[in-house]
C-alpha cells in the first residue's frame, strides 16, 4: 500500500472494496495515479462524471461561482438554482423541481413527497411498491426499498411501507397493490440490480395501472437519467411519463447535487414540508447548469446512444469469442457482461494492469459507465485492454 492507502485504513470506516490505486488527476476519459500512470476510466464516478474528468464548460462555471457566492440558505433566492431548475423543467414532462445532495436524498425527498399525496388525496395511503433487484439508496429509508436483501440484512428491523414484487411483472404490482398503495418506484434499467432492461411494454403498463388507480409512479432515473441511456431521460424511450422523478449522479458532473421533479398535481409540499440546508447550493447548481445546458445544446444523449451500439457490438464480440461470457446487456453507455463463473474481480484486476478501469457489478458481472463524451476510438481502446484481460 501507498501513504495514502495506508492513512485510509488507518482512518476511515472500511465500508468500500477500493481498488488499489490513489488517483490524483483527470481528464476527459482520462484519469491519473499518483505515480503518473495512466488510465482509461470506463467506471465514470459510477455514471457520476457525465462531461468527462474536468470538463472546460463546468470547471469555467464552478471557478465563477466560487469567487461570487459558494453558499447561502434556501431563506434567499440564488440565480444558479433558479437557472437549473428551468432548463430542467423545460426539458422533461415534469413541472416543479426540489434539490437535494444526493441520488439517496432525492428518493427520501420522493417517498416523502408520494406519501403527503396519500395523505391527502388517498385516505392516509403510505405505502410504497418497489421491485426485486432494485437499487434506491443507502438510507435507512432507501435501504428498506431496495430489494436486495444483502443491503437489508445488517439493519432490520427496517421501516415499514415498501413491498418488493418481481421486476417486469406487473400482475405482481396490480397483486400488490391495496388501499395502502400510494405509489409505485421503479428504476427504468435496473442498474446496480444487474443493469437488468424493462420488458416490452412492461412501463407502459405500469403507468396505465397507476392511472387506473389514481396512484403515482416514481421513477428513479438517478443512474439512467441525463443522457446516459441514449436519450436525455430514459422514460423517454418507453412511453411512460412518471409523476415524480428523481436525479443525481451524472447531474453536476461530480458536484454532490441531487434533484426531485415532479408533475403540479404532485407537487404537494408547502412550506416547512421539506427542506435542505445544502440542497440547491450556488456552486453545485452552476455546475449542474453548465452541465446540463452542454448535454443538451451538444446532443451528448445522442452520441450515448451512438458509442453506446459502438461498446455493445464490441462487447458481444466478445461474448462471441468468450465462452464463459453468458450476456452482454444495456442501453446507451450503461453495459454489463456477465459470466458463467465468479471471475469478476480477476478481470477487474487485469484490467487494471493494463490502464483500464471497470466496475465489479456483481461476482459474475461487470459494468461499464464511461463518461458520455468518450469517442469511438476510446472504446476500441477499452475493449482491446478487455480482450486481453479475458485472455
Amino acid at each position: 500500500m501507498s501513504h495514502w492507502q495506508e492513512l485510509e485504513h488507518k482512518y476511515f470506516m472500511q465500508t468500500v472494496e477500493r481498488t488499489p490505486i490513489t488517483l490524483v488527476r483527470g481528464q476527459g476519459a482520462r484519469v491519473w495515479d499518483e505515480a503518473g500512470r495512466q488510465y482509461l476510466d470506463f467506471v465514470g464516478g459510477w455514471a457520476v462524471d457525465s462531461l468527462g474528468h474536468c470538463h472546460p464548460v463546468v470547471v469555467q462555471a464552478v471557478t465563477e461561482q466560487v469567487k461570487t457566492l459558494i453558499h447561502t440558505s434556501n431563506q434567499f433566492y440564488t440565480i444558479p438554482q433558479i437557472q437549473l431548475a428551468e432548463l430542467l423543467v423545460q426539458n422533461s414532462c415534469l413541472d416543479r423541481v426540489f434539490f437535494g445532495n444526493s441520488g439517496a436524498e432525492a428518493n427520501e425527498g420522493a417517498v416523502k413527497l408520494a406519501r403527503r399525496y396519500g395523505k391527502l388525496h388517498l385516505d392516509g395511503a403510505y405505502e410504497i411498491i418497489t421491485t426485486y433487484a432494485s437499487f434506491h439508496g443507502r438510507t435507512l429509508a432507501m435501504v428498506a426499498a431496495t430489494g436486495q436483501a444483502k443491503f437489508q440484512k445488517p439493519y432490520t428491523p427496517l421501516p415499514v411501507g415498501f413491498v418488493s414484487v418481481v421486476y417486469n411483472d406487473v400482475e405482481a404490482i396490480k397483486a400488490a397493490t391495496t388501499h395502502k398503495t400510494c405509489a409505485v418506484m421503479l428504476e427504468p434499467l435496473q442498474g446496480e440490480g444487474g443493469v437488468n432492461l424493462p420488458g416490452e411494454g412492461y412501463l407502459a403498463a405500469v403507468r396505465d395501472w397507476c392511472n387506473e388507480k389514481g396512484i403515482l409512479l416514481i421513477l428513479d432515473e438517478i443512474q439512467t437519467g441525463l443522457g446516459r441511456t441514449g436519450t436525455l431521460f430514459a422514460y423517454e424511450q418507453y412511453g411512460a411519463e412518471p409523476d415524480i422523478m428523481t436525479l443525481a449522479k451524472g447531474l453536476a458532473s461530480g458536484l454532490p447535487v441531487g434533484a426531485i421533479l415532479a408533475k403540479d398535481r404532485a407537487s404537494v409540499f408547502t412550506p416547512g414540508e421539506h427542506g435542505s440546508t445544502f440542497g440547491g447550493n450556488p456552486v453545485a447548481c452552476a455546475a449542474g447548469y453548465a452541465t446540463l445546458k452542454f448535454i443538451i445544446e451538444n446532443d451528448i444523449a445522442g452520441n450515448a446512444q451512438r458509442v453506446g451500439e459502438h461498446l455493445a457490438s464490441g462487447l458481444e464480440s466478445l461474448k462471441q469469442k468468450f465462452q464463459f461470457v453468458t450476456d452482454v446487456r444495456g442501453r446507451g453507455l450503461l453495459m454489463a457482461m456477465e459470466f458463467s463463473r465468479d471471475i469478476a474481480s480477476s478481470v477487474v484486476a487485469a484490467c487494471l494492469d493494463r490502464g483500464l478501469l471497470v466496475n465489479r457489478l456483481k461476482p459474475n458481472a461487470l459494468r461499464f459507465m464511461p463518461p458520455l463524451i468518450i469517442s469511438n476510438g476510446e472504446v476500441d481502446e477499452a475493449l482491446d485492454i478487455l480482450d486481453k484481460s479475458l485472455e
